[in-house]
């Protein structure tokens, strides 16, 4: 059986178990922490928090969580290492670009078409975080992870769409993709990744759930991609009763199988440092790690999600994810 790279080292697909297919260890912004952090920031006590939460989590019965922090998210896998060592936790990371429009300067003269020239640098950045390990860790990329937002396919997102599309066809390696469900974006990463040559069976179109249009999500599904129905608990976006019978009618339409489930949730996001926090915890009392399991789950078997089903999306869809 195939293997998948984990934080702590290749792991059999067969052994993933229970996975939530969107979750973050940590969500920073590194130069605005580093300059205006110290009143939000204690990394002992973020460090001793993420192991217990995610620790909880373990002991709720999921093994696995796919972690889709990248460049533009904060991502620093030494600190993910050091919290995965205390946590018997099976953590994917992954490789690509988060952002919602322009590339960083760091980007924009470098490649095809641009000033200076060259081959596509981000093609070249992300094989070698699947290939050789991020930053020196050693530890692998086993995913690619983009953004198509309200603005759609931009110029610059274009671009880097390209270049997790190129990876894929590379490597095999799979993708999960932001969408905007709203403005039902999903639609353009995929028409994208299609013309480029992606098999859309590794694809994941992230936030889809954020949607109830039965129409657009089977769309997402006919074509061979995965809805993922990763949000639970930011019921601003949409109400958990409404994200449960929106999975509920898809299941029972035959669609189990291309469902995957998960929060897009954090130990710490610094988007609601200080106060904000507070204020996040009031509006989103429900978007932690444990909702799916403590309250989604039973809901879903009240609306007639079999065991089968929830197995299906909990397990076998992130194991032929992977393999």
């Amino acid at each position: 059986m195939p293997t998948v790279e984990t934080v702590r080292g290749p792991v059999d697909v067969g052994d993933l178990g229970t996975t939530l297919m969107h979750e973050h260890v940590f969500v920073l912004s590194p130069d605005v922490m580093q300059n205006y952090g110290d009143e939000y920031w204690d990394e002992e006590v973020r460090v001793a928090d993420a192991i217990d939460k995610l620790r909880r989590l373990r002991e709720l019965g999921v093994t696995t969580i796919v972690d889709p922090t990248v460049v533009g998210l904060g991502r620093y896998i030494p600190r993910v290492a050091r919290i995965n060592a205390e946590v018997d936790l099976n953590i994917v990371v992954a490789t690509g670009l988060y952002t919602f429009d322009e590339i960083p300067h760091f980007l924009h003269y470098r490649g095809p078409g641009t000033v200076l020239g060259g081959d596509e640098p981000m093609t070249e950045m992300f094989l070698k975080d699947i290939r050789e390990g991020i930053g020196g860790t050693g530890v692998k990329a086993a995913f690619l992870k983009g953004v198509v937002e309200e603005r759609g396919l931009t110029p610059d997102q274009t671009r880097i769409q390209h270049a997790i599309a190129a990876t894929h066809v590379e490597t095999g390696v799979p993708i999960t993709v932001h969408t905007n469900a709203a403005a039902q974006t999903g639609r353009l990463a995929l028409d994208l990744y299609e013309q480029a040559g992606v098999d859309l069976t590794k694809v994941v179109v992230g936030h889809a759930g954020d949607s109830n249009d039965l129409d657009y999500l089977r769309e997402i599904a006919d074509r061979g991609a995965t809805i993922g129905a990763d949000r639970f608990g930011i019921d601003v976006f949409n109400p958990t009763d409404q994200r449960v019978a929106t999975i509920a009618a898809l299941c029972a339409e035959g669609y189990a199988e291309k469902i995957v489930l998960a929060h897009d949730a954090s130990c710490y996001i610094d988007f609601f440092s200080g106060a904000s926090q507070a204020t996040k915890e009031q509006m989103l009392p429900n978007w932690h790690f444990e909702h799916i399991h403590r309250d989604v789950l039973p809901m879903l078997r009240e609306q007639g999600v079999t065991e089968d089903q929830l197995t299906t999306m909990l397990v076998e869809n992130p194991r032929r994810y992977f393999s």
